[in-house]
């Protein structure tokens, strides 16, 4: 049987575990949160082949309205059948997806049309997703 104090030790190691998961989400959270101004940056590399500001297409599909669509969605894009097959699984571009996809294209979706290596900086890329969210 448990001692009062030891009762309280076990409520007290709990209370600050309790505590650091808190804070390890908090963090999570505000680095998860990006800085749009440094992903808009970052987008630049992106606007060779993609439209941010409307839904025009160009060698890749438009980003307005990116997050949290379902993949393969850009009204007029002929997207690859890698892509297409993709989509067919009910993924959707939230910013776990995008995540994955940004870091690297050809791993997550084998075959699709984007010739672009990715993003390799993790900062960079939730900075990134950070400014699509900007552009809905």
């Amino acid at each position: 049987m448990a001692t009062s104090n030891q009762t309280k030790g076990y409520k007290h190691m709990r209370s600050i575990l309790l505590a650091t998961a808190c804070l390890g989400l908090m963090a999570g959270t505000a680095l998860a949160a990006g800085d749009a101004a440094k992903g808009e940056k970052a987008a630049k590399v992106c606007m060779a082949c993609h439209s941010v500001t409307d839904k025009t297409n160009k060698v890749g599909p438009y980003l307005l309205g990116v997050v949290d669509r379902p993949v393969a969605t850009a009204e007029g894009y002929a997207y690859s059948d890698a892509m297409k097959a993709f989509a067919a699984t009910g993924a959707k571009w939230d910013e776990a997806t995008l995540m994955k996809y940004l870091e690297n294209p050809k791993a997550l979706v084998p075959g699709n049309k984007m010739s672009f290596a990715g993003v390799k900086k993790e900062e960079d890329r939730i900075n990134l997703i950070a400014f699509l969210k900007t552009k809905m």
